[in-house]
Protein backbone atom coordinates (compact mmCIF):
# COMPACT_ATOMS: atom_id res chain seq x y z
CA UNK A 1 0.00 0.00 0.00
CA UNK A 2 1.22 3.58 -1.15
CA UNK A 3 2.20 5.39 2.21
CA UNK A 4 1.73 9.02 1.77
CA UNK A 5 3.96 9.80 4.94
CA UNK A 6 7.08 7.68 3.99
CA UNK A 7 7.42 8.76 0.30
CA UNK A 8 7.24 12.70 1.44
CA UNK A 9 9.90 12.05 4.02
CA UNK A 10 12.28 9.92 1.64
CA UNK A 11 11.36 12.85 -0.91
CA UNK A 12 12.86 15.30 0.98
CA UNK A 13 15.58 13.36 2.24
CA UNK A 14 16.56 13.29 -1.57
CA UNK A 15 16.12 16.72 -2.33
CA UNK A 16 18.60 17.26 0.78
CA UNK A 17 21.38 14.89 -0.52
CA UNK A 18 20.61 16.32 -3.57
CA UNK A 19 21.59 20.11 -2.35
CA UNK A 20 24.38 18.61 -0.90
CA UNK A 21 26.38 17.03 -3.77
CA UNK A 22 25.75 20.62 -5.48
CA UNK A 23 27.09 22.53 -2.70
CA UNK A 24 29.91 19.94 -2.55
CA UNK A 25 30.38 20.23 -6.27
CA UNK A 26 30.15 24.01 -6.32
CA UNK A 27 32.87 24.30 -3.71
CA UNK A 28 35.48 21.66 -5.31
CA UNK A 29 35.46 24.01 -8.70
CA UNK A 30 37.46 27.65 -7.57
CA UNK A 31 35.66 30.47 -8.39
CA UNK A 32 37.71 33.64 -10.01
CA UNK A 33 37.54 35.07 -6.43
CA UNK A 34 39.09 31.90 -4.67
CA UNK A 35 42.12 31.28 -7.22
CA UNK A 36 45.75 31.37 -6.39
CA UNK A 37 46.50 34.96 -7.69
CA UNK A 38 49.85 33.94 -7.60
CA UNK A 39 49.47 31.57 -10.41
CA UNK A 40 50.89 30.66 -13.13
CA UNK A 41 54.12 30.93 -11.95
CA UNK A 42 57.93 29.88 -13.76
CA UNK A 43 61.00 30.20 -11.38
CA UNK A 44 64.58 29.21 -12.83
CA UNK A 45 67.88 29.76 -11.66
CA UNK A 46 70.66 32.71 -12.19
CA UNK A 47 70.22 35.75 -13.90
CA UNK A 48 69.82 33.57 -17.23
CA UNK A 49 66.91 32.18 -16.32
CA UNK A 50 65.25 35.85 -16.87
CA UNK A 51 65.05 35.17 -20.44
CA UNK A 52 64.70 31.56 -20.50
CA UNK A 53 61.05 32.39 -18.27
CA UNK A 54 60.19 35.03 -20.60
CA UNK A 55 59.75 32.20 -23.14
CA UNK A 56 57.72 29.59 -20.38
CA UNK A 57 55.72 32.72 -19.61
CA UNK A 58 54.58 32.89 -22.96
CA UNK A 59 52.93 29.18 -22.72
CA UNK A 60 51.68 29.72 -19.14
CA UNK A 61 50.02 33.16 -19.75
CA UNK A 62 47.81 31.28 -22.74
CA UNK A 63 46.60 29.03 -20.71
CA UNK A 64 49.20 26.47 -21.69
CA UNK A 65 50.69 23.32 -19.47
CA UNK A 66 53.98 23.68 -17.43
CA UNK A 67 55.12 21.00 -18.52
CA UNK A 68 55.18 22.46 -22.20
CA UNK A 69 56.22 26.05 -20.53
CA UNK A 70 59.31 24.32 -18.87
CA UNK A 71 60.44 22.76 -21.85
CA UNK A 72 60.29 26.12 -24.33
CA UNK A 73 62.17 27.77 -21.42
CA UNK A 74 64.90 26.28 -21.13
CA UNK A 75 65.47 25.94 -24.73
CA UNK A 76 66.79 29.58 -24.61
CA UNK A 77 70.00 28.77 -22.61
CA UNK A 78 70.19 25.36 -24.52
CA UNK A 79 71.24 27.04 -27.89
CA UNK A 80 72.53 30.44 -26.82
CA UNK A 81 75.75 30.12 -28.03
CA UNK A 82 77.31 32.37 -25.44
CA UNK A 83 76.07 30.22 -22.33
CA UNK A 84 79.10 28.31 -21.78
CA UNK A 85 77.65 26.31 -18.57
CA UNK A 86 74.01 25.13 -21.04
CA UNK A 87 73.59 23.34 -24.37
CA UNK A 88 74.61 24.42 -27.27
CA UNK A 89 78.41 26.54 -26.88
CA UNK A 90 79.14 24.66 -23.35
CA UNK A 91 82.53 24.10 -22.84
CA UNK A 92 84.08 20.56 -23.04
CA UNK A 93 85.14 17.79 -20.97
CA UNK A 94 88.91 17.44 -20.66
CA UNK A 95 88.63 15.43 -24.16
CA UNK A 96 86.89 18.02 -25.97
CA UNK A 97 83.74 16.72 -25.94
CA UNK A 98 80.81 18.72 -25.18
CA UNK A 99 78.23 16.43 -23.35
CA UNK A 100 75.00 17.62 -22.21
CA UNK A 101 72.45 16.69 -18.92
CA UNK A 102 68.91 16.78 -18.37
CA UNK A 103 65.76 15.63 -16.99
CA UNK A 104 61.83 16.34 -17.09
CA UNK A 105 59.42 15.63 -14.71
CA UNK A 106 55.08 16.44 -15.38
CA UNK A 107 52.74 16.46 -12.70
CA UNK A 108 51.78 12.91 -12.79
CA UNK A 109 55.21 11.75 -12.13
CA UNK A 110 56.25 10.98 -15.20
CA UNK A 111 59.61 11.55 -16.13
CA UNK A 112 62.52 11.24 -18.44
CA UNK A 113 66.50 11.93 -18.81
CA UNK A 114 69.62 11.83 -20.97
CA UNK A 115 72.99 11.36 -19.98
CA UNK A 116 76.10 12.42 -21.68
CA UNK A 117 73.79 13.10 -24.77
CA UNK A 118 76.47 14.69 -27.30
CA UNK A 119 75.58 16.87 -30.89
CA UNK A 120 72.20 17.24 -30.09
CA UNK A 121 71.26 20.83 -29.38
CA UNK A 122 68.19 20.63 -27.13
CA UNK A 123 68.54 17.61 -24.71
CA UNK A 124 65.35 18.44 -22.60
CA UNK A 125 63.16 17.72 -25.85
CA UNK A 126 65.39 14.52 -26.44
CA UNK A 127 64.57 13.72 -22.14
CA UNK A 128 60.78 14.22 -23.06
CA UNK A 129 60.76 11.96 -25.83
CA UNK A 130 62.36 9.53 -23.99
CA UNK A 131 59.56 9.80 -20.98
CA UNK A 132 56.59 9.88 -23.58
CA UNK A 133 57.82 7.59 -26.43
CA UNK A 134 59.33 4.63 -24.20
CA UNK A 135 59.11 3.03 -21.03
CA UNK A 136 62.59 3.81 -19.37
CA UNK A 137 63.17 6.97 -17.38
CA UNK A 138 67.03 7.54 -18.66
CA UNK A 139 69.31 7.01 -21.85
CA UNK A 140 73.36 7.49 -21.54
CA UNK A 141 75.69 8.34 -24.17
CA UNK A 142 75.65 6.64 -27.47
CA UNK A 143 72.31 5.29 -26.66
CA UNK A 144 70.84 8.74 -26.63
CA UNK A 145 72.10 10.20 -29.12
CA UNK A 146 70.73 7.13 -31.36
CA UNK A 147 67.29 7.60 -30.02
CA UNK A 148 67.69 11.23 -30.82
CA UNK A 149 68.42 10.66 -34.22
CA UNK A 150 65.46 8.29 -34.66
CA UNK A 151 62.74 10.97 -33.63
CA UNK A 152 64.17 13.21 -36.00
CA UNK A 153 66.62 15.36 -33.84
CA UNK A 154 69.46 16.92 -36.13
CA UNK A 155 73.04 16.04 -35.07
CA UNK A 156 75.24 19.10 -35.23
CA UNK A 157 78.54 20.06 -34.06
CA UNK A 158 78.26 21.77 -30.09
CA UNK A 159 81.65 22.84 -30.04
CA UNK A 160 81.75 26.04 -30.84
CA UNK A 161 84.73 28.54 -31.42
CA UNK A 162 84.82 30.29 -28.31
CA UNK A 163 84.54 27.21 -25.96
CA UNK A 164 87.30 25.18 -28.00
CA UNK A 165 89.29 28.31 -27.69
CA UNK A 166 89.47 28.11 -24.29
CA UNK A 167 89.24 24.51 -23.85
CA UNK A 168 93.02 24.66 -26.04
CA UNK A 169 93.93 27.19 -23.76
CA UNK A 170 93.09 24.94 -20.45
CA UNK A 171 95.33 22.23 -21.81
CA UNK A 172 98.12 23.74 -21.41
CA UNK A 173 98.26 23.51 -17.61
CA UNK A 174 95.41 21.48 -17.30
CA UNK A 175 94.44 22.46 -13.91
CA UNK A 176 90.93 21.74 -12.54
CA UNK A 177 90.10 24.68 -10.78
CA UNK A 178 86.39 26.15 -11.08
CA UNK A 179 85.81 28.92 -9.28
CA UNK A 180 82.22 29.32 -8.16
CA UNK A 181 79.50 31.39 -8.92
CA UNK A 182 81.36 32.54 -12.24
CA UNK A 183 78.26 32.77 -14.49
CA UNK A 184 76.51 34.96 -12.68
CA UNK A 185 76.42 38.73 -13.37
CA UNK A 186 75.73 40.29 -10.14
CA UNK A 187 78.84 37.88 -9.12
CA UNK A 188 81.57 39.58 -11.34
CA UNK A 189 83.06 41.83 -9.23
CA UNK A 190 83.81 39.01 -6.49
CA UNK A 191 85.03 36.84 -9.01
CA UNK A 192 88.38 36.83 -10.91
CA UNK A 193 88.05 38.23 -14.45
CA UNK A 194 90.87 36.43 -16.46
CA UNK A 195 91.26 32.86 -15.38
CA UNK A 196 93.93 30.79 -17.53
CA UNK A 197 91.75 29.07 -19.95
CA UNK A 198 88.41 30.22 -18.80
CA UNK A 199 88.14 27.91 -15.91
CA UNK A 200 83.81 27.79 -15.56
CA UNK A 201 82.48 26.20 -12.46
CA UNK A 202 79.85 25.22 -14.47
CA UNK A 203 75.64 25.62 -13.55
CA UNK A 204 72.74 24.59 -14.84
CA UNK A 205 69.28 26.33 -15.45
CA UNK A 206 66.85 24.46 -13.41
CA UNK A 207 62.91 26.06 -14.13
CA UNK A 208 59.98 25.04 -11.91
CA UNK A 209 56.48 25.91 -13.43
CA UNK A 210 52.67 26.12 -12.05
CA UNK A 211 50.04 26.87 -14.61
CA UNK A 212 46.56 28.08 -14.42
CA UNK A 213 45.46 24.55 -13.45
CA UNK A 214 47.64 24.28 -10.30
CA UNK A 215 50.20 21.63 -12.23
CA UNK A 216 53.31 21.44 -11.24
CA UNK A 217 56.11 20.59 -13.84
CA UNK A 218 60.17 20.93 -13.85
CA UNK A 219 63.33 20.74 -16.23
CA UNK A 220 66.62 20.81 -15.82
CA UNK A 221 69.91 20.90 -18.30
CA UNK A 222 73.16 21.45 -18.62
CA UNK A 223 76.73 20.84 -20.33
CA UNK A 224 78.33 19.84 -16.74
CA UNK A 225 81.46 20.75 -15.07
CA UNK A 226 83.92 22.10 -17.73
CA UNK A 227 86.84 19.61 -18.25
CA UNK A 228 85.27 16.75 -16.53
CA UNK A 229 86.30 13.33 -17.03
CA UNK A 230 84.96 12.21 -20.21
CA UNK A 231 81.45 10.27 -18.77
CA UNK A 232 80.88 12.39 -15.71
CA UNK A 233 77.17 13.07 -14.40
CA UNK A 234 76.46 15.58 -12.18
CA UNK A 235 73.00 15.83 -10.99
CA UNK A 236 70.82 17.75 -13.51
CA UNK A 237 69.60 14.83 -15.27
CA UNK A 238 68.96 12.71 -11.62
CA UNK A 239 65.55 12.67 -10.92
CA UNK A 240 65.56 13.26 -7.04
CA UNK A 241 68.86 14.79 -7.40
CA UNK A 242 68.96 17.93 -9.71
CA UNK A 243 64.84 18.47 -9.81
CA UNK A 244 62.02 16.72 -8.21
CA UNK A 245 58.22 17.48 -8.66
CA UNK A 246 55.24 15.90 -6.71
CA UNK A 247 52.17 17.79 -7.59
CA UNK A 248 50.72 17.34 -4.13
CA UNK A 249 53.31 19.47 -2.70
CA UNK A 250 55.67 21.30 -4.93
CA UNK A 251 59.29 21.49 -6.77
CA UNK A 252 62.45 21.78 -6.32
CA UNK A 253 65.96 22.02 -8.27
CA UNK A 254 69.18 22.54 -8.21
CA UNK A 255 72.51 24.29 -9.08
CA UNK A 256 76.18 23.57 -8.30
CA UNK A 257 78.50 21.10 -7.37
CA UNK A 258 76.56 17.89 -8.59
CA UNK A 259 78.37 15.03 -6.66
CA UNK A 260 77.18 16.67 -3.77
CA UNK A 261 73.71 16.92 -4.50
CA UNK A 262 73.73 13.49 -5.89
CA UNK A 263 74.48 12.18 -2.51
CA UNK A 264 72.11 13.85 -0.40
CA UNK A 265 69.53 13.35 -3.02
CA UNK A 266 68.80 17.14 -2.69
CA UNK A 267 65.43 18.08 -4.63
CA UNK A 268 63.61 14.98 -3.25
CA UNK A 269 64.68 16.05 0.38
CA UNK A 270 63.83 19.54 -0.61
CA UNK A 271 60.16 18.56 -1.51
CA UNK A 272 59.57 16.07 1.11
CA UNK A 273 60.45 19.18 3.66
CA UNK A 274 57.68 21.10 2.29
CA UNK A 275 55.60 18.51 2.52
CA UNK A 276 56.23 18.48 6.50
CA UNK A 277 55.59 21.94 6.33
CA UNK A 278 58.77 24.00 5.69
CA UNK A 279 58.53 26.81 3.72
CA UNK A 280 60.40 27.04 0.40
CA UNK A 281 63.72 28.81 1.68
CA UNK A 282 63.37 26.41 4.90
CA UNK A 283 63.59 23.38 3.04
CA UNK A 284 66.49 24.79 0.91
CA UNK A 285 68.42 25.99 3.87
CA UNK A 286 67.53 22.51 5.15
CA UNK A 287 68.91 21.24 2.43
CA UNK A 288 72.44 23.28 2.09
CA UNK A 289 72.82 22.55 5.77
CA UNK A 290 72.74 18.45 5.28
CA UNK A 291 75.66 18.42 3.05
CA UNK A 292 77.68 21.10 5.24
CA UNK A 293 76.89 19.24 8.11
CA UNK A 294 78.73 15.96 6.11
CA UNK A 295 81.69 17.75 4.77
CA UNK A 296 82.08 20.78 6.30
CA UNK A 297 85.74 21.26 4.83
CA UNK A 298 84.57 20.25 1.05
CA UNK A 299 81.48 22.82 1.59
CA UNK A 300 83.97 26.08 2.29
CA UNK A 301 84.94 25.51 -1.15
CA UNK A 302 81.83 24.85 -3.56
CA UNK A 303 78.63 26.24 -4.42
CA UNK A 304 75.66 24.54 -4.37
CA UNK A 305 72.15 25.94 -4.08
CA UNK A 306 68.64 24.88 -4.20
CA UNK A 307 65.30 26.54 -5.89
CA UNK A 308 61.93 25.45 -4.69
CA UNK A 309 58.48 26.57 -4.99
CA UNK A 310 55.18 25.04 -3.10
CA UNK A 311 51.47 24.06 -4.57
CA UNK A 312 50.83 27.96 -3.52
CA UNK A 313 53.11 29.54 -5.65
CA UNK A 314 55.37 30.61 -3.09
CA UNK A 315 59.25 30.26 -3.71
CA UNK A 316 62.37 30.37 -2.40
CA UNK A 317 66.20 29.71 -2.35
CA UNK A 318 69.15 28.83 -0.11
CA UNK A 319 72.82 28.23 -1.31
CA UNK A 320 75.98 27.64 0.00
CA UNK A 321 77.94 30.37 -1.43
CA UNK A 322 77.19 33.66 -1.54
CA UNK A 323 76.39 34.80 -5.32
CA UNK A 324 73.51 32.19 -6.07
CA UNK A 325 70.51 34.22 -7.96
CA UNK A 326 66.95 32.88 -9.49
CA UNK A 327 64.56 34.74 -11.95
CA UNK A 328 60.71 34.95 -11.03
CA UNK A 329 57.92 35.48 -13.20
CA UNK A 330 53.93 35.67 -13.20
CA UNK A 331 51.53 37.93 -13.54
CA UNK A 332 52.79 40.91 -11.64
CA UNK A 333 56.69 40.39 -13.07
CA UNK A 334 58.41 39.25 -15.64
CA UNK A 335 61.81 39.95 -15.02
CA UNK A 336 62.60 39.78 -11.22
CA UNK A 337 66.20 38.36 -10.58
CA UNK A 338 66.14 37.73 -6.43
CA UNK A 339 69.77 37.25 -4.90
CA UNK A 340 69.13 34.03 -2.72
CA UNK A 341 70.40 33.59 0.78
CA UNK A 342 73.49 31.79 1.62
CA UNK A 343 75.40 30.09 4.63
CA UNK A 344 78.55 31.99 3.68
CA UNK A 345 77.33 35.58 3.52
CA UNK A 346 80.56 37.28 1.79
CA UNK A 347 82.86 35.34 -0.55
CA UNK A 348 85.06 32.72 0.92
Amino acid sequence: MFNRRKFIKATALSAGLLAIDKTSIADAIPSPSNRNANLPIVISTWDFGIAANADAWKVLSNGGKALDAVEQGVWVPEADEKNQSVGYGGLPDRDGHVTLDACIMDELGNCGAVLALEHIKHPISVARKVMEKTPHVMLAGDGALQFALEQGFKKENLLRPASEKAWKEWLKTAKYEPVMNIENKLYEKAAPQKLPGNQYNHDTIGMLAIDSKGNISGACTTSGMAYKLHGRIGDSPIIGAGLYVDNEVGGATSTGVGEEVVRNVGSFLVVELMRQGYTPEAACKEAVMRIIKKKPETAKNIQVGFLAINKKGEYGAYAIQQGFSYAVCNAEKQDLLIKGKSYYPTAP
